[in-house]
């Protein structure tokens, strides 16, 4: 199979070298024509031999040159300087093989030789390249660039050689550019961009500044939001090979397998939570929570507090924290601290201690197969962790209460689902009864981006050469970027009623196979399958994981509100009721404190309408536990010796 792989590549540069002997034999019998005006001459066993040792060792000068290696549609500067080198010497060997075989061929012949030749062997490609980037413009997405510099020039010269994006202007502030052509392409300035686009009829704009401050990186792409367009920031060339612009430019990048516009911000709502106000961000180091904290300390808090169990976390993100204070120029207290929130008196004393106005509750395990296998510890942290935090606000200045929450909480089949709907639940009753306290829930679907979604997992196994996998063709989710769910969160705190929960109107879901095949190609590889056997990254189907749905839900019912922001629903969720909530609780405490991993699963699906777990207890530890422990004891009572008395050494 490998051997007839081989053959079936080497095919196309034989078909290719096969063709260009065709074209130079016929090019000398063309020129022979028009030397002699007939080719009665040129059809002699010496010009022939002539001929043919001209062709031969042409054959071998085109292969030392590497015009088989070159694919065509990518054809450039070099190697068009290869051609015309190839049929150069292909023109000196015709002198030479026809003074060493006497054939007599006339001198002007190889000057004509080398004009036909040259027309059949370089021009044949340039219009097969042509031919094909014009099949490809049919279906392109026309683009304008905004930044004519390095990186402008970089992105168009590889946009010109995809098969999605057509570049079709330049737009950049410096006016010495401006009203100049690129290739062809006209820079404009950015005060017509509304006009330029409707006269091209542009889709997208791909900012193209790398070497630009990243403050007047992000006006200038909320700037283009803000009058309709979509805008995609694209990283420098230098940036991808050393992948210095990942953390900062791959939430740019994950928009676009977002299949709609993000959902901008309404300012006023972030700045009523944050802005003069003491906020506390739980589960700071997380990947929402981190986020959460990066843009909290744009909307000027008066004091920034991180709770973290992960010393190493809560290090790296003071550090970037104080790293963007330096950065953006602006004045931000930050304490960091390490805590678990499952410690009441803990999280009390810092809630009491800093005058906390504003809690974000970001903090919970959240790993589908590991809460499975980790069921006592998925409900302690998920359930009484919020239950604790939220029993510390008592006697506090708290404001507001935001807890992060997941559309796997809607009709759960999963632990961590079940324990997130569980804590809405919570939320939902303490909500209710604070007078003080505004208490809600911010439930969106993946987040693109954070630890364990599915593009960093894809982009691992691609560069690792693959295969790819995804645990079922037809699953499907639901996506949002990391800033996206950060800003959903900062906004619901200032929309909310008591026990609301806010989901964001995320457009379609997303077919995750598709998305692999996205991937694969936009890292420049091609799919393996059986349409195409020679590819390069093969993508796995291995199985649903335990507790998996295929599909996402982010509602419970159809009672959906709107609120002050036209892209955030309310939805109007069932409450539990408070003595039966209470009941519940006191139950899984104690599960909890004694470990007993049959009776927590016993509460969640009482706790929890809905919940039907597919795979039944998975859980690691309790699962050996059950098995292993007797054998242990029976085999350790049979090795130990009795002694006279009856006792066990």
């Amino acid at each position: 199979m490998g051997i007839w792989r081989k053959l079936e590549r080497a095919r196309k540069p034989v078909l290719m070298l096969l063709f260009d002997l065709a074209m130079l034999s016929a090019a000398f019998f063309m020129a022979m024509a028009i030397r002699l005006n007939g080719l009665a001459e040129a059809v002699t066993l010496p010009m022939l031999g002539c001929l043919i040792i001209t062709i031969c060792s042409s054959s071998l000068i085109f292969l030392k040159l590497g015009l088989y290696r070159t694919v065509i549609r990518y054809m450039g500067q070099k190697a068009v300087i290869a051609v015309l080198q190839g049929v150069t010497a292909s023109s000196i060997l015709l002198a030479v093989a026809s003074y060493l075989t006497t054939a007599g061929v006339p001198r002007s012949v190889p000057v004509i030789y080398w004009c036909f030749a040259l027309i059949a062997v370089g021009g044949s490609r340039w219009l097969v390249r042509i031919y094909y980037q014009m099949a490809l413009e049919i279906h392109k997405t026309r683009v304008a660039i905004y930044g004519a510099g390095t990186a402008g020039l970089q992105v168009y010269k590889a946009l010109l050689h995809g098969e999605v994006y057509k570049p079709v202007a330049f737009f950049d502030d410096n006016t010495s550019k401006q009203k100049t052509l690129i290739d062809g392409v006209m820079v404009y300035s950015p005060s017509s961009i509304l006009d330029v686009v409707a006269e091209h009829d542009i889709a997208e704009v791909l900012l193209a500044m790398p070497g630009v401050p990243k403050r007047r990186r992000r006006e200038i792409a909320r700037g283009l939001r803000d009058q309709g367009l979509v805008v995609k920031a694209i990283p420098g060339v230098e940036e991808l090979v050393d992948a210095a612009g990942r953390t900062e430019d791959m939430s740019q990048t994950y928009e676009n397998v977002l299949g709609r516009a993000p959902v901008e911000p309404e300012k006023a709502l972030i700045a009523g939570s944050i802005s003069g106000k003491v906020v506390l961000v739980t589960g700071a180091g997380g990947s929402i929570g981190s986020e959460l904290c990066r843009q909290i300390a744009q909307w000027g808090p008066a004091h920034l507090v991180l709770v973290e169990s992960s010393e190493y976390a809560l290090y790296q993100m003071e550090r970037e924290l104080r790293q963007q204070q330096q950065d953006e120029g602006y004045q931000l207290r930050v304490t960091a601290l390490l805590g678990d929130v499952r410690d009441r008196v803990r999280m009390a004393d810092i809630i009491k201690g800093f005058s906390v106005n504003t809690i974000y509750h970001a903090a919970a395990y959240k790993h589908v197969p590991l809460v499975e296998q980790n069921v006592v510890l998925g409900a302690d942290n998920n359930v009484l962790g919020t239950l604790s935090v939220l029993e510390a606000t008592e006697g506090s200045k708290v404001e507001q209460f935001v807890l992060i929450s997941t559309d796997k909480a809607v009709r759960p089949t999963n632990v961590m689902g079940a324990t997130k709907r569980f804590a809405e639940l919570v939320c939902q009753d303490y909500g209710r009864r604070s007078a003080q306290m505004r208490v809600c829930m911010v439930r969106f679907g993946n987040v693109l981006g954070s630890s364990g979604s599915v593009i960093p997992l894809f982009t691992d196994q691609i560069n690792a050469g693959g295969p790819v996998t995804v645990t079922h063709p037809k699953v499907t989710r639901y996506f949002m970027t990391i800033p996206e769910a950060a800003q959903l969160v900062l906004q619901a705190g200032n929309m909310g009623r008591n026990g609301d929960v806010f989901v964001l109107d995320m457009g379609e879901p997303v077919l995750i196979y598709d998305l692999a095949e996205r991937l694969i190609r936009v890292m420049g590889h091609s799919v393996k399958d059986d349409k195409n056997p020679d590819g390069d990254i093969e993508i796995q189907v291995t199985g649903l994981r335990p507790g998996e749905k295929l599909y996402e839900e982010l509602l419970l019912g159809d009672n959906v509100l709107g609120t002050d922001h036209s892209m955030i629903m309310r939805a109007e969720e069932e409450f539990l009721d408070p003595g039966v909530l209470q009941r519940l609780i006191a139950g899984l405490r104690q599960a909890c404190v004694e470990h007993h991993c049959e009776r927590v699963h016993q509460i969640l699906s009482e706790a929890v309408s809905g919940y039907t777990s597919k795979q039944g207890l998975v859980d690691a530890v309790w699962s050996r536990s059950r098995t292993v422990k007797p054998q242990i004891k029976m085999a350790t009572v049979e090795r130990l010796p009795v002694t006279s008395e009856g006792g066990l050494h």
